[in-house]
């Protein structure tokens, strides 16, 4: 899942870039609302965390400015201001939520998970799950039918993008702007890399294989065709 931070205190977008990179989300950030507005327009994001008091353009305006274009990312405030008419206007000009400084990680966390869930209208509010195949979002854990299966963070989160679109192809262009943090290199083989070790761990000892190399096109979750 990719996360754009649009805030221009670089101690607050450390704090929050290292917490979610270490909870598998790709992250980029803008300093001042102009260049958040760019971000916005060039690549597709699941969430967008953007501070009020913003130079070039603040908060209110780039929120305006986003949904004027049609785009319905979801969207959370994070500002030091905290006066009920701050949080009003806000969610008023097309917010989704308003958490105000300071503030916990972990709710930040749990507030981002609930909003790509709303916004992926999935039935269940935890768990992604396909054939006997299973994951926890809020536990982190994952299993294959009975067994635990252990992941690194890049390797949930790229699991993770895989369950959300299962029986979808999704190119490896589509997965390293989701999961990683720079932009696609036609060189590199970190996807297939990945792709792999994902297999080893979820697929290697299990007759019925669920990650797929669609040549030409990318990867896809489903069922193996017969």
């Amino acid at each position: 899942m990719r996360v754009l931070l649009v805030e221009d205190d670089e101690k607050i977008a450390r704090f929050v870039e290292k917490g979610l990179q270490a909870s598998g989300f790709a992250m980029d950030i803008a300093s001042t609302g102009t260049q958040g507005f760019e971000k916005v327009c060039e690549k597709s994001y699941d969430t967008l965390i953007i501070d009020i008091m913003l130079p070039e353009l603040d908060g209110f305006s780039l929120i305006d400015k986003i949904r004027a274009h049609d785009n319905n990312t979801p969207i959370i405030v994070l500002s030091a201001r905290d006066r009920v008419a701050d949080r009003v206007r806000g969610l008023e000009t097309g917010a989704d939520d308003y958490l105000t400084k300071p503030f916990a990680f972990s709710e930040l966390l749990a507030r981002i998970q609930a909003l790509i869930r709303r916004a992926g209208n999935m039935t269940d509010p935890v768990i992604l799950s396909y054939q006997d195949l299973s994951l926890d979002i809020v536990k982190r854990q994952v299993t294959r039918g009975d067994n635990a299966v252990d992941l690194q963070p890049l390797e949930f989160s790229l699991l993770e993008y895989l369950l959300r679109n299962r029986e979808q192809v999704v190119s490896k262009t589509m997965i390293m702007e989701h999961v990683w943090n720079y932009n696609f290199d036609p060189m590199t083989n970190v996807v297939e890399a990945r792709i792999c070790r994902l297999r080893e761990k979820i697929d290697k000892d299990y007759p019925v294989k669920l990650i797929h190399t669609v040549r030409g096109a990318g990867y896809v979750l489903r069922i193996q065709d017969a």
